[in-house]
């Protein structure tokens, strides 16, 4: 497949191994290689000028969101239908499994209609159980654990700023939430080197950060957690942020403030930080609570390069998993 598309970009996409008819469910289980192939067609898709391929012709995509979306659903939206493909944007009060039909049978049914399934969930288990009976490709659009696009917008805006991500220094201040674990994997694969300030309790998974850490001392980075946003922060060129009351957090909003408050993206911050670092947010963000008006809206804000960057790598991943290897007809793949 080629980018014949009249912006005059030389190469042919090259299969990426382990991603072809396979679920992404969260990105440690796929090899840096396949991460990079990612980030690689998504830098060239954005640089086309003009209509982009029609790899996904023919192609259909069922899309369920189960909690409230605005770039992740609207990034596959556009994404798809620019490669020629259609997405199927579903509702729990859209289908039977809002009214209790098992994730099975829907699992079962979707495999029928459609060539992959994106789900946005709460329990990471679910993704999993959906997966475990699909025989379509089922991609992660956000759970409870991971947010693997997101991660993958993140590195496609790092590299866009900085070049080469081995050995790039990138605080994250706040939760180690899902976004976070996410990052820690990015690194893992990129060689960032990702401190992650967090206050006690709100660490990212140890054992997910151990194996991260050694994976990304073999790519010239590490991933080390810290209480001391001070240190997260010294020497950064990136310094992330992300809400301190996600979905399912609700209950606890007031102790989550007070304990996230000293850990605030604010002027201070990012002044303390290397002279180019950026500042970045997956959004939504809560003004004056995990970041300032100043700071996200100010010029060294990268967040909107990173919400603009969803659409090239859900599209770039989308198109490696289902594009077939025939010059883009669109047949399905077998």
């Amino acid at each position: 497949m080629s980018l014949a598309t009249g912006d005059g970009l030389p190469g042919a996409l090259e299969p990426v191994p382990g991603l072809a008819a396979r679920s992404v469910l969260t990105l440690r289980h796929h090899d840096p290689e396949a991460v990079a192939g990612v980030l690689d067609l998504a830098a060239r898709l954005k640089a086309v000028r003009g209509p982009w391929p029609p790899w996904l012709a023919g192609r259909t995509v069922g899309m369920i969101f189960e909690r409230p979306s605005t770039r992740t659903r609207v990034a596959f939206e556009a994404g798809v239908g620019r490669l020629g493909g259609q997405a199927v944007s579903l509702s729990p009060r859209d289908m039977q499994l809002g009214r209790g039909e098992a994730i099975e049978d829907t699992a079962l049914v979707l495999s029928r209609l459609v060539d992959a399934i994106v789900l946005r969930t709460g329990p990471h288990e679910k993704l999993v159980e959906l997966d475990d009976h699909a025989a379509v490709p089922v991609v992660n659009a956000l759970t409870y654990d991971h947010h693997p696009c997101q991660a993958l917008a993140d590195a496609q805006t790092l590299a866009e700023r900085f070049g080469a991500l081995g050995g790039l220094r990138v605080g994250y201040l706040g939760d180690g939430n899902n976004c976070c674990a996410s990052l820690v994997v990015i690194a893992a694969h990129t060689g960032l080197r990702l401190v992650c300030a967090c206050p006690p309790g709100y660490e990212p998974p140890a054992e997910l950060v151990a194996w991260a850490d050694a994976a990304a001392s073999e790519r010239g980075g590490a991933v080390t957690v810290t209480a001391d946003p001070a240190e997260a922060v010294a020497g950064a060129r990136a310094l992330y942020t992300d809400t301190w009351v996600s979905m399912g957090d609700e209950e606890r909003e007031a102790e989550r403030v007070r304990a996230l408050t000293p850990y605030r993206l604010d002027a201070a911050r990012l002044e303390a930080a290397a002279p180019d670092a950026v500042a970045m947010h997956p959004l939504p963000a809560h003004h004056e609570q995990e970041i300032t008006y100043e700071v996200l809206h100010g010029p060294r804000s990268a967040v909107w390069d990173q919400a603009e960057n969803r659409m090239h790598t859900q599209a770039s991943l989308l198109a490696h998993i289902l594009a077939p290897g025939d010059g883009g007809t669109g047949a399905p793949v077998v």
